[in-house]
């Protein structure tokens, strides 16, 4: 699971050393590394491991292969991801184009979010985690306990 943020200096040739959690959570995988690609939701980056590609790609594959939507999603997680392999000191080197969507230079924030994480400008993220953090305030009600944890209750 990816949790917690961390902030890394980025450096001029577009290296930046991912958390060593992070890096924890891939280990094994097909290839030493993360698989990155632009966000669709705004100008940050999205990433995650085999297990978030599989999962990814489950998804799509339950859609018609025909529907506008299925290769949209196609196009826009798989075809413009990229695999990012750790150099031996733990750090992937960020691809000009991913970092210009993004608005990284300098810094990055890395944001685990449990299956994924996210890659921000940190003061991007500082202004998206102060809204985050209240709209999570009021909407911690909607939070249910999983099927497979009610079980255990009882």
């Amino acid at each position: 699971m990816f949790v917690s943020t961390a902030t890394n200096g980025i450096d001029a040739k577009g290296r930046v050393s991912v958390p060593a959690g992070f890096r924890s959570n891939v280990a094994g995988g097909p290839f030493d590394g993360i698989y990155v690609w632009p966000s669709f939701d705004g100008p940050w980056l999205e990433g995650g491991g085999q297990a978030l590609m599989d999962d990814y790609l489950d998804m799509i594959e339950a859609m018609d292969p025909y529907d506008e939507a299925r290769q949209a999603l196609e196009q826009s997680i798989f075809g413009e991801a990229r695999t990012l392999s750790f150099d031996a000191n733990g750090r992937i080197t960020l691809p000009k184009d991913l970092a210009e969507h993004a608005g990284l230079d300098g810094k990055v924030t890395f944001v685990g979010l449990g299956r994924r994480f996210e890659i921000w400008n940190p003061d991007s993220h500082a202004r998206r985690a102060t809204t985050a953090r209240a709209f999570a305030k009021e909407n911690k009600l909607k939070l249910r306990r999983p099927a497979r944890l009610k079980a255990v209750d009882q």
